[in-house]
């Protein structure tokens, strides 16, 4: 009797198990409605290069790129300004001869007539571009405008009565929300995947101005340009690029804001470009070791490591301001910046929250255009001259910088760090050929200056220095130890 009431105990509790399970199951999201109704405003696009090598239609943003070109190294490191080219989409490689070559990348339609959105990169350098409708008509596209930095380009086509996909906020997007991708991975049109938003607001290395939604949405070459859809049927983003090692899909997936994207769409319609606001800094940052040098309860905020004399900021910003908020607006990491700035109008005033010395400020400036990349490349890496005097301070020997060297680099003081020789520069991550620009919050102007300056700091404290590295800015964490 024992064996028999526990036998029924166990199928009973099998039978629940089931039942639970198939709940769960019905708890699940059906994609069918979403994607019978917005999937025929999806549309493939494919491009010929005359005489040129096509591109694959896929950002890979997978660190391994070749980012070697002066312009594209400049525009790194400039605070507003994403890399001079896209991040490495798996170009094809040079060959002896010329030919016509196609990329296939995804879009979609925002205008009965016509318009349409896609990424700048699957159209970038294109002779001829083609749409292929759902009903399987191709159609050539002419370039409305096109936008480099936030990787955003607008076409027409020659049509009428097309179906049309509704926008939706990205802001209002959350973390764990299911979406949905309908594109053209590897030339299949109209594929269909889905998973959640992994997180808002990421920021990639060469690509300032944009807050990606990062997805765990299966996205390949030729989804880019594509919608990603709420489970509204509303378009919260346009896939761009992946992280992977391979190549192929890795579980983590980047999208272009649909709030960012429209802003977009709306100059690129009304005007043909883009322009942005810009502050005119480097930035970087805020670590542990320089939230204590600076005085700070927390490493938060954007450090100014320097400011560019054609800039707005010039007057107002000085090297060691930390930008607390920007407009009313919390700044918690130097990424979060370029992003507020260039999404400023142009010429608006704006209030800044800073520490200087330890002490808050506000200030206030007026933002103007960014320039274009050109005008940034015109100040490339500079040499400098064969050093004179050696001397080891804070585990390094440094050396002044004729005036020669000073011109070059656009600097009035400063000193040359011939060789890192202990523990204090090498943790700090001192290098060699470094130019050293400013101690303890005071501007180095020559040797004697700096070595007065180095003497005074207190051991076993750390103390920001700033440091000018193959043309670019940087603070690093300097703790000093015990003199001999």
């Amino acid at each position: 009797m024992f064996i028999k009431h526990r036998i029924y105990s166990f199928i009973i509790s099998i039978l629940l198990l089931a039942g639970f399970v198939q709940v769960q199951a019905l708890d699940l999201p059906d994609f069918t409605e979403l994607v019978e109704q917005h999937s025929k405003a999806v549309v493939n696009i494919s491009t010929t290069h005359n005489g040129k090598f096509g591109r694959k239609s896929f950002h890979d943003f997978s660190g391994n790129g070749d980012k070697s070109e002066m312009l594209d190294e400049l525009m790194r490191r400039f605070f507003d300004v994403p890399g001079g080219s896209l991040p490495p989409d798996g170009s094809l490689p040079p060959d002896k001869e010329d030919r016509d070559t196609s990329s296939l990348g995804s879009g979609f339609i925002i205008s009965k007539d016509g318009y349409i959105v896609t990424n700048y990169h699957v159209i970038a350098d294109a002779d001829e571009i083609i749409v292929k409708l759902s009903d399987r008509r191709e159609l050539l596209a002419k370039v409305i405008g096109s936008d480099k930095r936030s990787d955003v380009a607008l076409l027409k086509v020659n049509a009428h009565d097309l179906p049309v996909l509704e926008t939706g906020s990205s802001e209002k997007l959350k973390v764990g929300e299911w979406v949905v991708a309908i594109g053209s991975p590897f030339g299949f049109d109209h594929s269909v995947t889905a998973g959640i938003v992994s997180a808002k607001g990421r920021s990639l290395p060469s690509e300032d101005y944009i807050p990606f939604i990062q997805t765990d949405v299966a996205i390949n070459p030729g989804n880019s340009g594509g919608p990603l859809f709420n489970l509204k049927g509303e378009v919260v983003g346009i896939n761009s690029q992946i992280y992977s090692r391979t190549g192929g899909f890795m579980g983590v997936s980047f999208a272009i804001p649909i709030d960012v994207a429209k802003r977009v769409v709306e100059q690129l319609m009304s005007k043909g470009k883009v322009s942005r606001s810009w502050l005119g800094v480097y930035i970087q940052d805020v670590s542990r070791e320089l939230a204590l040098s600076f005085g700070l309860n927390a490493p938060t905020g954007a450090l100014i490591v320097e400011v560019i004399k054609q800039g707005p900021a010039i007057n107002v910003l000085r090297a060691g301001d930390i930008v607390l908020e920007f407009d009313g607006k919390k700044v918690r990491n130097s990424s979060e910046l370029p992003v507020l700035v260039g999404s400023t109008p142009v010429d608006k005033p704006v209030s800044l929250k800073i520490k200087r010395n330890g002490q808050l400020k506000t200030l206030t400036l007026k933002l103007a255009e960014l320039p274009s990349a050109e005008e940034f490349a015109r100040n490339s890496a500079k040499k400098l001259e064969k050093p004179k005097k050696l001397e080891p301070i804070l585990g390094m020997e440094v050396t002044e910088l004729n005036e020669t060297a000073k011109d070059s680099l656009e600097i009035d003081g400063g000193v040359l760090v011939k060789r890192v020789k202990g523990d204090p520069a090498r943790k700090a991550g001192v290098k060699a050929g470094d130019v050293l620009r400013m101690l303890n919050g005071e501007n180095i102007t020559n040797y004697n200056q700096f070595q007065s300056l180095a003497m005074k700091l207190k051991p076993g404290k750390f103390y920001a220095l700033l440091i000018l590295r193959n043309g670019s800015s940087k603070f690093l964490p300097l703790k000093a130890e015990a003199k001999n």
